[in-house]
């Protein structure tokens, strides 16, 4: 899973590692905010109403959720069955609220930060998009100050001032994380087999 502030290239840099990295599979999150131009239901993310998003909590059909900058977002449950059936690492682009129950959940997640240079480099991104007001600019920067104060919790930290190193950098943690032990168990089983019986 991978966080950073609003602004600091997350999605970009999700989108060249999902087009490198085999066997992975995007978590498409659900949220009640508005889509921005360009984006469609079911791809960046699967937009619904206040009503629906509170269903699915009471009907604990989500993986873990949260209220960010006024807006709820969560991950389904139904994505990491999907992703586990499929044989594919699940990823996610999740606020800092949400990798906080998924590592509560899943001691073995993999939880990376994305930091942006500087603050001016992130306001100078925010503002770059042109399409959010300026009260919520304000907000996402606000919410930055306190969002980066959770670097210390997660296993990986980025940052963002070069996109192709920061997406390599990304792409050697994945590969890595699958190369360890607990990952691997099935395969080194399988090996081990060969040797009982006094197998050659």
């Amino acid at each position: 899973m991978v966080s950073a502030p609003s602004g600091t290239g997350k999605s970009t840099i999700l989108g060249r590692i999902l087009a490198q990295v085999p066997a992975l599979r995007f978590s498409v999150s659900h949220t009640t905010r508005a889509p921005r131009p360009g984006e469609q239901d079911g791809v960046q993310y699967h937009f619904v109403t206040r009503p629906v998003f509170d269903a699915m909590i009471e009907k604990q059909r989500l993986l873990e959720w949260a209220d960010v900058h006024g807006q709820r977002y969560g991950t389904s449950l139904a994505e990491y069955e999907a992703a586990r059936a499929a044989g594919q690492d699940l990823l996610l682009d999740i606020d800092v609220q949400g990798a906080a129950q998924v590592r509560a959940r899943f001691k073995e997640a993999l939880a990376v930060f994305i930091l942006p240079p500087s603050a001016a480099a992130l306001e100078a991104r925010l503002r770059g998009r042109a399409h959010d007001p300026e009260a919520a600019i304000q907000t996402r920067l606000r919410n930055a100050r306190s969002e980066l104060q959770g670097y210390k919790d997660y296993d990986y930290v980025l940052v963002n001032d070069e996109l192709e190193s920061c997406v390599d950098a990304l792409q050697c943690i994945i590969r890595a994380a699958r190369c360890r032990t607990s990952q691997v168990e099935e395969t080194v089983q399988g090996i081990l087999a060969t040797f009982k019986d006094g197998a050659r």
